[in-house]
């Protein structure tokens, strides 16, 4: 009796470059199926930063899609969707808040558990700007010699909300900076550990100063190492078309955008995905 053939559905893309990022070419069909979900995550480990070209996900798909990569967490209000706009008129509350996504930055460090993964999908874009750079800091620190590992293997960094705030707004009111110095601190591994074995670098705008260090040798630590794990080989550009979606491992990378008119209309739609590690493991 003959059996039937069965056809398993495999993941296709292509890297990028040798250290971040792929471009997924499976169709949405495939990716919405879950067939694909296990691969997808693995190669997110490994590349960092996946992009899915003009996929033009409807909000209850890409709500489905990052449930089937592990599930869809609740976003800043509550919302499964978080709509992401510089315009205070779409997010008057928040508005202040996101032009630190100016800035070289990783999501939820003053959480104890961050983000696992964000899925980005571009709505409508600036006339000029508002591209996304991602930074690979896993492979940035596997790169750096063995006795800067060393050097820097167990420190710890404060972290906060208004070190970020001050990259925008260097010269806040009283008001401004009590509101973001409320948001409180964090003290962060400065090299954290994953359940794989991996390690990667913790940096970016709300990074304060190194524990223990003043801040002189903290400045030279911590930009240093920003400017290493942001230098050519680690970081990859994504200049957005209308239907791009993107999505990018946050315990392993830094992103930021490039600079863009708030007033322009520029939304995109995130996503954030359960199943974070904590810092310190």
């Amino acid at each position: 009796m003959a059996t039937a053939a069965t056809t398993t559905t495999r993941l296709r893309y292509e890297q990028i470059k040798p250290k971040i990022g792929a471009v997924i070419q499976s169709t949405k069909e495939e990716l919405l199926s879950g067939e694909l979900s296990d691969e997808i995550n693995a190669l997110l480990e490994e590349r960092c930063v996946l992009i899915f070209p003009q996929l033009n996900l409807t909000d209850a798909e890409q709500v489905k899609f990052s449930d089937l990569l592990g599930g869809n967490a609740m976003e800043i209000r509550g919302e499964e969707v978080f709509k992401v706009s510089l315009d205070k008129k779409v997010n008057q509350s928040v508005a202040e808040y996101l032009l630190g996504s100016l800035y070289w930055h990783i999501d939820g460090t003053m959480n104890p558990i961050p983000i696992r993964a964000s899925m980005l999908s571009a709505k409508v874009l600036a006339p000029e700007g508002g591209d996304t750079l991602f930074a690979n800091t896993a492979t940035a620190y596997e790169d750096l010699p063995e006795a800067k590992k060393a050097e820097i293997e167990n420190l710890r960094v404060q972290h906060s909300l208004w070190n970020s705030a001050l990259y925008h707004t260097p010269e806040p009111t009283d008001a401004q900076l009590d509101d973001w110095q409320s948001k409180g601190e964090a003290d962060v591994p400065l090299v954290v550990k994953h359940k794989s074995g991996r390690k990667s670098l913790v940096l970016g705008n709300t990074a304060a100063h190194v524990i223990g260090k003043d801040y002189r040798e903290s400045a030279q630590i911590l930009h240093k190492l920003r400017n290493f794990a942001t230098s050519e080989p680690y970081t990859y550009r994504h200049v957005w078309t209308v239907g791009d979606t993107v999505l990018w491992d946050n315990r392993t990378s830094m992103h930021r955008a490039t600079p863009y008119d708030p007033d322009c209309g520029r939304m995109m739609h995130r996503t954030i995905l359960k199943g974070g590690e904590a810092w310190d493991q």
